[in-house]
């Protein structure tokens, strides 16, 4: 989401939009567990700063040919460097 909320009916509608394009994935490949993540959950006290880039498309491709040349631990969030990333989830290509 380009912008934070605490809208439950935001968030349902954008998972239900992205199972939604996954379906043809899923049913293709018999998929019979799929799962949502959220993330950087907070109250609403905080206030999520967005940067102020009208390419943000363009930001997107360029840590992806990042991670894609240099693995995916090149880029992370400046309080993770150094410290052990733990497990993490596979993702499916785009």
């Amino acid at each position: 989401m380009s912008e934070p909320t605490a809208q439950t009916h935001s968030i349902l509608m954008v998972a239900h939009g992205l199972l939604s394009d996954a379906l043809p994935m899923i049913e293709r490949c018999g998929i019979t567990l799929v799962g949502i993540a959220l993330a950087n959950l907070t109250d609403e006290l905080n206030v999520q700063l967005s940067l102020p880039i009208d390419r943000a498309r363009e930001l997107d491709r360029a840590v992806d040919r990042v991670r894609d040349r240099f693995g995916t631990a090149a880029i992370t969030r400046g309080v993770l460097v150094g410290q052990n990333p733990g497990l993490s989830v596979p993702l499916l290509p785009d």
